[in-house]
């Protein structure tokens, strides 16, 4: 039989490094014991009982890119609003850019406009804020965001993603209590991503977005995508990473949460509350819409 390591002698030196490594914590990273990351079986189960195709999402969740989102949870669970400089919006660089995207998608913004009766600058003003005007509209698969959310019901799942992405930022109860209502609303949404997707053909894993799931120019989530967005350009199908689709959904949407013509400032307000919860995030859209009248 071949020996593994060599002679007696060599194998004890073998031995004793080890030993003193184990004793100082230094084992070699591939030594060490390693923590099996949980996988989606639960998830998979769930979706299937809700009436998804089995062999769709079996071959789905097997797919190697299909993993945890663990830095985005992470990022997510401690989101805080208000640190966010929303003076950046305001500058004189980012209003020219706001015209020169108003000059650019005239026709489109102005069909909105008549369409459902939403200024063109209050567009626009949205379109800058959430994704620069459709520049920056997030890195992270969706479907790990939503998956990866949606498992956070399951305590296992749980406890692995706290030890290794939250612990040290929150504290657990915190976390324990944001978990529970975000594994909820996560699985709601994971199934109105996959909807969408199945319904015009598109593999969810080519859809990026942000941390929290959301995805497009606009940056909406899938759910509202299925209730609010429109086709813009009349082609059959909803695209949120074209303009003339983003601009018409972010339309009807303040349409439908009761944005008319000539409503006041207060009214407005009120309006942009449900598309951003963050009067932040609302006193910026108005503060440009005045800039761009200007």
């Amino acid at each position: 039989m071949p020996r593994l390591y060599g002679s007696p002698a060599t194998c004890l030196l073998y031995l004793r490094i080890v030993i003193i490594f184990m004793a100082f914590g230094l084992m070699p990273f591939h030594l060490k014991a390693e923590t099996k990351e949980p996988g989606f079986h639960q998830l998979q189960e769930r979706l299937i009982k809700d009436g998804f195709d089995k062999k769709y999402i079996q071959a789905l969740y097997q797919r190697e890119s299909v993993k945890l989102e663990l830095r985005g949870i992470s990022l997510y669970s401690s989101h805080q609003e208000a640190t966010i400089n929303y003076e950046q919006y305001l500058t004189r660089k980012m209003v020219r850019k706001a015209r020169r995207y108003i000059e650019e998608y005239l026709a489109e913004l102005t069909r909105a406009e008549k369409d459902f009766g939403v200024e063109k600058e209050i567009i626009t003003a949205v379109m800058l804020v959430e994704t620069r005007l459709g520049t920056y509209t997030g890195g992270r698969p969706i479907l790990n965001t939503l998956s990866s959310m949606a498992v956070l019901a399951e305590s296992d799942v749980r406890n692995y993603i706290w030890e290794e992405a939250v612990k040290g930022n929150r504290e657990r109860k915190d976390f324990d209590s944001w978990a529970d209502r975000k594994s909820q609303w996560a699985y709601q949404e994971l199934k109105a991503f996959l909807t969408y997707a199945l319904k015009y053909h598109i593999d969810p894993m080519e859809l990026n977005g942000s941390y929290a799931g959301a995805l497009g120019f606009p940056q909406f989530m899938p759910s509202n995508i299925i209730a609010y967005a429109k086709d813009g350009n009349g082609d059959g199908r909803i695209d949120l990473f074209n303009h003339a689709d983003a601009i018409a959904s972010i339309a009807n949407y303040l349409k439908q949460f009761g944005w008319k013509p000539g409503i006041d400032r207060d009214a407005k307000f009120k309006v942009l509350m449900r598309y951003n919860y963050s009067s932040y995030y609302v006193n910026t859209i108005l503060e440009l819409n005045e800039r761009l009248k200007g």
